[in-house]
């Protein structure tokens, strides 16, 4: 643990002991949502964050993925680091090619950087709309930074809340850049997957270049991680949002573990329940492979699909 922050009340540390998953994953699979948070000692989270986080390394990272039976990672910047993507850049350098990157950049950012990052593996930039965990950010300079890197092929992933898309869609269809949409736009699980509210995120991904994120069922969840009711599965209330997904975006949904579940007070997920969740949601063995191997190699190493 850093001896220069202190961790943020009632944050719980990740899972220290996750279960072996006994669903098996396909080889090549690709945790597409991960992050490392420091260590704060060897690498500041920035002044300017609204938590401060558990250290979470990039070596227990690549332990969690060699334990569950993943290939890759995506590792996503994040907030506690601002636009600092130092940590991120040297867990994705440090995977010897298993691993590529989503950064966060300001509208100012040079042209030899983006090619730097691009190097070094980066992919994307992230947008979050998530007013607990970042300020406001001007649209204009959004747009102006998906300008810039939209010729490198990168893609904006989006973060936000399912209340918040009939406001923000009109900018986000005007991007220039495919989308990727973190944990299903976080629908409200009150309600049920065929009602307006997650209809229209559905309709939305189905008119743009939208790739959606089958993730963080223990961030929406009611039911929590039991298996209830007769269900076998846990989060069993997140089930019928995400598998909806993949039935409707077969060839553009991803899964990720969200790893080291940042800003949860509740309960944290044993990382190998996540693995088991996932037959719940894609149900057939095609299903499985497009969204575990074929369509993260197909958006991160896509010279490899070429």
């Amino acid at each position: 643990m850093s001896t220069r922050f202190r961790k943020t009340p009632g944050w719980l540390d990740w899972h220290p002991d996750p279960a072996k998953p006994t669903y098996r994953l396909p080889s090549g699979a690709v945790d597409a949502h991960c992050h490392v948070f420091g260590p704060g000692d060897e690498f500041p989270y920035a002044a300017a964050r609204k938590y401060t986080p558990c250290d979470a390394s990039k070596e227990q990272l690549f332990a969690l993925r060699d334990h569950l039976g993943v290939a890759r990672n995506v590792v996503v910047q994040a907030t506690c680091h601002g636009a600092d993507n130092t940590a991120m850049l040297d867990a994705v350098r440090s995977a010897g090619g298993r691993a590529r990157g989503v950064a966060t950049v300001r509208p100012d950012v040079t042209d030899a950087e983006l090619c730097r990052l691009d190097a070094a593996g980066v992919r994307g930039v992230r947008f979050n709309f998530l007013k607990r965990l970042v300020g406001p950010a001007p649209q204009d300079d959004l747009a102006r930074i998906a300008a810039r890197i939209a010729p490198l092929g990168w893609h904006v992933v989006l973060y936000f809340e399912a209340a918040d898309l009939p406001e923000l869609e009109g900018f986000f269809a005007a991007l220039p850049t495919p989308l990727v949409i973190d944990h299903m736009g976080r629908p409200n699980v009150r309600e049920p997957a065929a009602g307006p509210q997650f209809t229209r995120f559905l309709r939305f991904a189905e008119r743009n270049d939208v790739w959606v994120k089958v993730s963080c069922p223990e961030r929406l969840s009611l039911t929590g991680p039991a298996a209830l009711h007769g269900e076998r599965s846990a989060y069993a209330d997140v089930v019928p949002f995400a598998r909806t997904v993949v039935e409707e975006f077969p060839d553009r949904v991803l899964w990720g573990t969200d790893w080291p579940h940042p800003n949860l007070t509740d309960h944290m997920p044993d990382d190998g329940l996540l693995v088991d969740h996932i037959p719940h949601v894609a149900t057939t063995e095609q299903q499985r492979h497009k969204l575990l191997v074929d369509n993260p190699v197909r958006l991160y190493w896509p010279d490899e699909t070429a």
